[in-house]
């Protein structure tokens, strides 16, 4: 039971840091980006080639971000820019980025399941009174507390936070108001990209990764936005905590329920509130 309950906040930890980014980002650009599963994935497999070239683990988080990070960048800035506002175009862009990155992926990585070799020092158990622990989760764990006060101090203590907020509850008068919106947009796509490359080496240092995963994980990303409400950092994290549960007690106990039972509660909640457990909505 300890075990699982350590493996799903495991799990909670890694989905809360690929949710915040989409979700923050979804809720000011007003982009579905569909391409951020193959983020996810492609900073995986830059975290592995990294890996395999260096042997340092950290410099292959560092680079795993950093080269996803430019990714977001240039699919931004060269395509997202030039068909803003056209929600059906927005989409439709994203979804052949990701459409073309798992093909460009299996093409250089091919199509076998890998996982990337983590430090000696974070493999094995760690003794917390008389729970033990495992010292990979714990780190994930530790990284997603990290991030996630990093990302709150950003939103709720400085002025570009001010301006990210006031942009997700009122577009159009933050932008009526003279900020660059567009070097907002650039810079909350990239850290989002960023997050997720982050996030993709953690993620396949600890779960094998595959052609596939990043739907997978896109779909658990879009499912804790939903959750949580569009926008709602409070959100992202209690919906990462409440999918990270079901997704290890369900593969444990009742894994041919697994979906349904990831789905049943968004169901459950957007009946009862349509925005979202701490959504505010946007116009």
């Amino acid at each position: 039971m300890i075990m699982t309950l350590t493996n799903g906040l495991s799990m909670a930890s890694m989905l809360f840091i690929i949710a915040v980014g989409l979700n923050l980002s979804f809720a000011l650009l007003r982009v579905a980006n569909l391409a951020h599963g193959a983020f996810y994935l492609f900073g995986a497999y830059v975290g592995l080639t990294t890996m395999n070239q260096t042997g340092s683990w950290a410099l292959a988080i560092v680079m795993g971000g950093l080269v996803t990070a430019l990714l977001a960048f240039l699919l931004e800035f060269f395509l997202l820019r030039k068909v803003r506002g056209d929600n059906l175009r927005e989409t439709l862009v994203t979804l052949s980025v990701a459409i073309i990155l798992a093909d460009l992926m299996i093409f250089i990585w091919g199509g076998n399941p890998k996982s990337i070799p983590y430090p000696e020092m974070l493999q094995g158990p760690i003794h917390l009174g008389n729970v033990i622990v495992p010292k990979l989760n714990l780190f994930i764990f530790c990284t997603a507390v990290v991030i996630g006060v990093l990302l709150w101090l950003l939103l709720n203590k400085t002025k570009i936070g001010m301006i990210i907020r006031a942009g997700v509850d009122d577009f159009e008068m933050v932008s009526a108001l003279g900020t660059n919106i567009r070097l907002l947009f650039t810079a909350m796509f990239v850290i989002s990209g960023f997050l997720a490359g982050v996030v993709g080496v953690i993620g396949g240092s600890q779960l094998m990764m595959s052609p596939g995963d990043d739907w997978r994980i896109l779909t658990y990303a879009l499912l804790i936005i939903i959750l949580g409400g569009m926008g709602s950092f409070g959100g992202s994290m209690v919906a990462a905590v409440i999918m990270g549960f079901i997704y290890s007690f369900g593969s444990l106990y009742v894994p041919e329920f697994q979906l349904f039972l990831m789905f049943a509660p968004v169901a459950l909640v957007l009946i009862i509130r349509p925005k979202g457990l701490f959504g505010r909505g946007l116009e």
